[in-house]
């Protein structure tokens, strides 16, 4: 069995953990700029799919 002894570790868990910091990070950028993607379009739709309502004098 070969063996890296303890500086080998430590550096395969210093290389794992930026890798998860890393993909973390990522995923949080793409929730931030992909939301509004799918969610400005589907204020769109309930728009033109909500019944639609005229203001009358006895809104107000």
């Amino acid at each position: 069995m070969e063996t890296h002894g303890p500086l080998g570790t430590l550096w395969v868990g210093l290389g794992l953990g930026c890798f998860y910091i890393a993909l973390i990070w990522l995923n949080t950028l793409l929730g931030f700029f992909l939301t509004p993607l799918f969610i400005i379009p589907a204020t769109w739709l309930q728009d033109r799919l909500a019944p639609s309502r005229r203001r009358t004098s006895s809104d107000a």
